[in-house]
């Protein structure tokens, strides 16, 4: 199956870098932000109310569920009219987070790994997350980036796996999925018919009501030595 392989296509937080302290991160330099320029939103939202309302906001808009942009945004924008400002100032705050989200560091594997790998294959990108590559620095290595805001569907959606094929000009079949999430990244890529790659950074176990995956490796390096490149 591998050698029909034409294309690899990989997940983002997890797989290329460590999303959750970048997170962390953005919601702190938010948090600063918010506290300087909306001080009652500040002292009366906490993040944990944060995240309730954008949880609640997917369930009542299902079919926005899938765009983390959008319910940042206008979850925001709500807690700013219920406090008094102009909504307008979600705009600023989720500029402030947004760039914190994207000061990543990829883990010391990516960039050799991507050019040894992108000697050989198409590289492309699709991620359920609003990660900016050109901000990231990491544009210019994939031919095809895609996230879930741009396909209006999230993984496991096979909607995604659709549009990547179609953006790639491949079959399914020809394109290596690369992913850390077991249920979200291989099994949904193996549901819509692409070959699969876990990255297991962190010595995980396999979930025992999956199939294995059709490569297994810690890290990138490894991906392109047992492609032989």
């Amino acid at each position: 199956m591998l050698s029909d392989v034409r294309a690899i296509a990989f997940d983002l937080d997890n797989t290329l870098w460590d999303v959750e302290p970048v997170l962390a991160r953005a919601e702190e330099r938010l948090a600063a932000w918010l506290a300087e320029h909306a001080p009652r939103l500040a002292a009366q939202v906490s993040r944990e109310d944060m995240r309730r309302a954008r949880d609640q906001l997917a369930r009542a808009e299902p079919h926005n569920a899938h765009d983390v942009t959008y319910l940042r945004l206008t979850a925001l924008a709500a807690h700013a009219r219920e406090h008094g400002y102009d909504e307008r100032i979600a705009e600023r705050a989720f500029e402030v987070f947004l760039s914190a989200r994207n000061e990543v560091a990829v883990f010391a594997d990516v960039h050799p790994a991507l050019t040894r790998l992108g000697a050989r294959y198409a590289l492309a990108s699709l991620s359920n997350g609003n990660a900016d590559l050109a901000r990231i620095g990491l544009e210019s290595v994939f031919a095809v980036s895609l996230n879930a805001r741009q396909i209006g569907a999230a993984k496991p959606d096979p909607r995604c796996f659709a549009r990547l094929s179609h953006s790639l000009a491949l079959a399914p079949a020809a394109i290596l999925y690369v992913g850390d999430d077991p249920h979200l990244d291989v099994d949904a890529a193996r549901s819509a018919a692409l070959p699969t790659a876990w990255v297991n950074r962190r010595a995980r176990e396999w979930p025992s009501e999956l199939a294995p995956a059709d490569l297994t490796v810690t890290d990138l390096t490894q991906l392109a030595e047992m492609l032989g490149v």
